[in-house]
C-alpha cells in the first residue's frame, strides 16, 4: 500500500487521500478515510470533501488540505497495488442495497460480514469504528483488515469526550444504575456508536447501516432504536439474525472461502465489552453462577487483596452534579474519567459481579469493572446529600430507576428518558461543591463533603440548643403525626 507522510496536521484535521488505481488513506489524529477513485475531472483542482467538508487540492500526486487557514500536505512516498475487489454488480442474493455502514472492529465476525453483506445485498461496505476508550490495542491495523475484508472506506471516529460528556455524565448525574448493581457501561457506549454512524451514512450516501449484534443480546436493540429515532429511512442489516452462520469454525470457513484473512488472535475465554467506563465478561465459567471468577480475568483493576496497603485520598470537583476536577485539577470529562480510572484501578475500585435481566427476557450473568465509575458515584451521590432536600431526593431515586431501565433498554433518544434528563439537570443545578473519598483494597469511602449550597446547618442540627429548633415543638408534631396511627388503635381496643 501506498504510504502517505504528513506535514504540519493540524489538530483534529481530516485528511483524504484518492488513489488513481487503489483505495489509500491517512490517519491525522482522530480520523480515518479511504476512498474509492475518482473520476479524472475529480482530480484536477480543488473540491470539496463529500465526507468532511474541507477544501482538498490534487498536485501531481500530492494532496494538500486546506481547513481553517491551516495547510496538511500528504506526499506520496511509495508506489504498490493493493488487490481490492471492485465494487459489487447487480443485486445480491437476498436482494439489492446501494452502500451499507458497518459498525466495524476489524475481528472476526466483522471481518466476515463485510463480504456476507457484498455477497448478499451487492452493495458497498464502509466500515465504521468509533474509539469510546477501548483501547489503542483494539485499534490497531484496522484499515488493512477493512481493505482486506473487501470494504471500500474506512472511517474511525474519536468520540471518547464526547461519550463522556453526553451519555456517561448525565447517567451519573441522574444516578441511574440498572438492578441495584449495574453502571451501564455498555448500554451508554452503544447510542453514541449508533449515533455516529447515522451522521457517516448520511454523509457517504448510505442506504443502510449494519451490526455484528447477536439475536439474543440487548445490544441489537440498543443500536436499532437509535437507528429508528435519528433516520427511520434507513435499511438495517444484521447478519447474525439472517445467515448461516453458527459459531466461528463456520465464520472461518467463510472467511477462507472469500478470501479473507482470518485474524490471528488467541481466542478469548471470555465474551468482553471495553470502553472508557468500563470492562464487562460473559461466558466460560461466568456462565454457572455458581463459580467464582479466576483471578487473571480482571484487567482493569488489581485483586484488593494486592491492593496498596496505605489508603490513598481524593477530593473531587462538582459543578451542578457533574464532575470537573480531580484534587483540585479541572480536567476534560475524558481526561478525568482516565485518570480516576487509573487511581482506582491500583486500588481494586469497582469490580461488580451480578445475574442481570436481559431486555430480551433471560438472565444473564456478568462481571464488571468500572473503577472510575465507582469512585464518581460514590462522590455524587454523597454531595447530593447536602444539597438535596427529602421529598427531592426521595423523586428523583424513584425517576432513576426508570431512567436506568430506560438506558438499559436502548431508549437514548426516546423523549420521556430526555424529558427526565431535563428535570435531572434542573434538580441538581446547586449540587455542587466537592467529596473527599479514601481508596483502600477495593473500598471507597466518604471522609468528607462542603458545598456553598448546603442545606445542611450546623446551628440547627447541634444537640446544643439553638434559637431556630426548639425540642419543645416536636411534641405537637409527633402527635399530629402519629394520629393516624392511634387511631386505628383506638378502634381495634374499642376505645
Amino acid at each position: 500500500m501506498a504510504q502517505l507522510q504528513a506535514i504540519s496536521s493540524p489538530p483534529s484535521s481530516n485528511l483524504v487521500f484518492h488513489g488513481t488505481k487503489r483505495y489509500e488513506s491517512l490517519q491525522i489524529r482522530d480520523k480515518l478515510c479511504c476512498l474509492g477513485r475518482l473520476s479524472s475531472n475529480q482530480e484536477l483542482g480543488a473540491r470539496s470533501s463529500g465526507l468532511h467538508g474541507n477544501a482538498v487540492v490534487h498536485q501531481k500526486g500530492n494532496l494538500i488540505q486546506v481547513s481553517a487557514g491551516r495547510v496538511t500536505q500528504a506526499i506520496l512516498t511509495g508506489e504498490k497495488e493493493t488487490d481490492v475487489s471492485a465494487s459489487p454488480k447487480g443485486r445480491g442474493l437476498r436482494g439489492k442495497l446501494n452502500k451499507v455502514v458497518l459498525a466495524y472492529s476489524g475481528g472476526l465476525d466483522t471481518s466476515v460480514i463485510v463480504p456476507w453483506l457484498r455477497e448478499n445485498y451487492g452493495c458497498d461496505v464502509v466500515c465504521f469504528t468509533a474509539d469510546v476508550g477501548q483501547g489503542l490495542k483494539e485499534m490497531e491495523g484496522l484499515e488493512a483488515k477493512a481493505k482486506a475484508s473487501g470494504a471500500c472506506q474506512l472511517v474511525v471516529k474519536d468520540l471518547k469526550e464526547e461519550f463522556v460528556r453526553d451519555y456517561i455524565f448525565p447517567c451519573l448525574r441522574a444516578g441511574a444504575i440498572y438492578e441495584r448493581k449495574y453502571l451501564l457501561g455498555t448500554s451508554m457506549a452503544r447510542p453514541v456508536i449508533a449515533k455516529a454512524m447515522v451522521d457517516v451514512a448520511k454523509e457517504v450516501g448510505a442506504d443502510a447501516v449494519s451490526h455484528g449484534c447477536t439475536g439474543k443480546g440487548n445490544d441489537q436493540v440498543r443500536f436499532e432504536l437509535t437507528f429508528f429515532a435519528l433516520n427511520p429511512e434507513l435499511n438495517v442489516v444484521a447478519p447474525w439474525r439472517e445467515w448461516e452462520i453458527q459459531g466461528r469454525e463456520d465464520a472461518i470457513e467463510y472467511a477462507k472461502k472469500h478470501n479473507v484473512p482470518v485474524p490471528v488472535t488467541k481466542k478469548s475465554i471470555y465474551s468482553r465489552d471495553r470502553n472508557l467506563w468500563h470492562l464487562s465478561h460473559e461466558g466460560d465459567i461466568l456462565e454457572d453462577p455458581a463459580n467464582e471468577p479466576m483471578k487473571d480475568m480482571y484487567m482493569m483493576t488489581v485483586d484488593p487483596e494486592d491492593a496498596p496497603n496505605k489508603p490513598e485520598y481524593l477530593e473531587i470537583g462538582i459543578v451542578s452534579g457533574l464532575p470537573v476536577s480531580v484534587n483540585g485539577k479541572e480536567l476534560s470529562p475524558a481526561s478525568l474519567l482516565t485518570e480516576l480510572n487509573e487511581i482506582g484501578g491500583r486500588h481494586g475500585i469497582g469490580r461488580i459481579d451480578m445475574v442481570e435481566n436481559r431486555l430480551v427476557g433471560m438472565k444473564s450473568r456478568g462481571v464488571y469493572e468500572t473503577p472510575g465509575g465507582t469512585i464518581l458515584f460514590a462522590a455524587a451521590q454523597e454531595l447530593e446529600s447536602l444539597t438535596l432536600d427529602r421529598e427531592t431526593m426521595q423523586v428523583k431515586d424513584s425517576l432513576a430507576l426508570k431512567y436506568a431501565e430506560l438506558v438499559y433498554a436502548g431508549r437514548w433518544f426516546d423523549p420521556l428518558r430526555q424529558s427526565m434528563d431535563a428535570f435531572m439537570e434542573k434538580i441538581t443545578e446547586t449540587t455542587t461543591g466537592s467529596v473527599t473519598l479514601k481508596l483502600y483494597k477495593g473500598s471507597v469511602t466518604v471522609t468528607g463533603r462542603k458545598s456553598p449550597y448546603s442545606l445542611y446547618r450546623q446551628d440547627i442540627s447541634s444537640f446544643e440548643s439553638g434559637q431556630i429548633y426548639d425540642q419543645a415543638d416536636a411534641a405537637g408534631f409527633i402527635r399530629l403525626y402519629g394520629l393516624p396511627m392511634r387511631v386505628r388503635a383506638m378502634l381495634e381496643k374499642g376505645i
